[in-house]
């Protein structure tokens, strides 16, 4: 049996680490542990002078002139091309826009509309719930016909027949942090004539992606997580080159015609990945995830997954070690496999754990029915903040500190 690491061991890790200078690039509160960067990325501290500067010269001096001054027209294909070098595209296959759900509608409709003849969405159960949410309302508004099937990722291949339209899947699963191989994957759905839409809002840097060298057919991804955008930062999309003269967004907004300072009637979608702009960008939040996005660009992509896959290796053997006798169960990949960057753990009472860490300045989250999410963010988390995560959440177990009526509450976020 492998010894458990010693305090020495984890500093030593910290001290090794390539990624270690990162961390003063953030704003940490004092005494805080965050480990729900997954969820909502930490704040660089680069941020809030860039936003500041579009605050007061772009917008307070420069006024409407910087639409084309500042090049705030241009500003969802430059932070496109930027995020394109995070996973895997060609600069003009990913443009900043709207919502991950409005995208995925978008993609989706597109998507269903230029597969004629083929009649469903398939993914997943469990998949994250707005995936679902806008496949049934997207399959709604094109009328009889299409549907959406479920199965599970042990037997999804076998699912994908002629009639598949769209395979919908996120690529690292929000609860379990288990990771499609997504070569695999698309490689299956083209052989039946299948496109494919991977989420990649718990990948887009956390791990290595290649969209291009995979074949992708299309994706989303949020902001907020790992490229610390803000909360409710601007998602982006990709669309590969090779589909997007065929594929037609079904929200003809103005920024997605092709000529929108010509202020013509009819609509007429733009060349290209811009015709899946809709409505004007919101500029403030497009400058805070593009400061996030170009400090993240200055990491190695696989230094970040190394550490990654490091801090979750001692995350769980540290748990398992000190937390077995408690209930507490891991879900989802076992240490050594291919997994995102954060680690669940079960527990009937996970809830009330979540809130009592918490009170301690143990910040992760909780995903019904019972699980315990913990992000692990490599640019600023230590293992040492790992080993005494870990310590706090065990001396929860053990005193049953969890019981307190104020965290059995549940609050309207959790």
């Amino acid at each position: 049996m492998t010894p458990l690491p010693t305090a020495a061991d984890v500093a030593a890790l910290d001290a090794a680490d390539p990624l270690r200078h990162f961390r003063e690039r953030f704003t940490l509160p004092e005494g805080v542990i965050y480990l729900d960067g997954n969820s909502l990325g930490a704040l660089p501290r680069q941020t809030p002078d860039r936003v500041a500067g579009v605050l007061h010269g772009e917008w307070g001096d420069g006024l409407i002139r910087s639409w084309n001054s500042a090049g705030w027209i241009s500003a969802p294909q430059r932070v496109g091309a930027k995020i394109a070098r995070l996973v895997g595209a060609a600069p003009h296959e990913v443009i900043v826009a709207d919502s991950t759900s409005v995208n995925l509608h978008k993609l989706i409709v597109a998507a269903l509309s230029a597969q004629r003849g083929r009649h469903v969405v398939l993914s997943e159960p469990g998949n994250f719930p707005t995936d679902l949410y806008m496949a049934e309302t997207a399959i709604g508004s094109l009328g009889a016909g299409h549907r959406l099937a479920l199965a599970p990722r042990d037997v999804l291949v076998a699912h994908i027949t002629r009639d598949t339209a769209l395979v919908m899947l996120t690529h690292v699963h929000y609860k379990t942090a288990d990771m499609y191989d997504m070569a695999a994957i698309t490689a299956a759905a083209h052989a039946q004539g299948a496109l494919v839409l991977w989420d990649l809002s718990h990948s887009v840097g956390a791990v290595p992606l290649q969209l291009s060298a995979c074949q992708a057919d299309l994706a989303v991804g949020c902001g907020y997580k790992f490229l610390n955008g803000g909360p409710g930062a601007p998602a982006f999309l990709y669309v590969a080159a090779r589909h997007q003269a065929a594929l037609q967004s079904p929200l003809g907004g103005w920024m997605g015609h092709a000529r929108p300072f010509e202020f013509v009637d009819g609509y007429e979608p733009a060349p290209g990945i811009a015709r899946f702009l809709c409505g004007t960008p919101p500029i403030l939040a497009v400058a805070a995830l593009e400061s996030g996005v170009d400090l993240h660009l200055e990491a190695d992509m696989g230094q970040i997954a190394a550490k990654s896959r490091a801090l979750a290796t001692l995350f769980i053997e540290l748990v398992e070690a000190h937390c077995h006798a408690y209930d507490v169960t891991l879900v989802g990949p076992p240490p050594g496999a291919p997994r995102g960057s954060h680690v669940s753990f079960r527990h009937p009472a996970g809830y009330a754990i979540m809130q009592a860490l918490i009170d301690r300045g143990v910040i992760g989250d909780f995903r019904a029915p019972d699980i315990m999410r913990f992000g692990l963010t490599p640019l600023y988390l230590r293992f040492a903040d790992v080993a005494r995560a870990v310590e706090i959440l065990a001396d929860v177990l053990r005193t049953e500190a969890w019981r307190a009526p104020a965290y059995q509450v549940r609050r309207a976020v959790t």
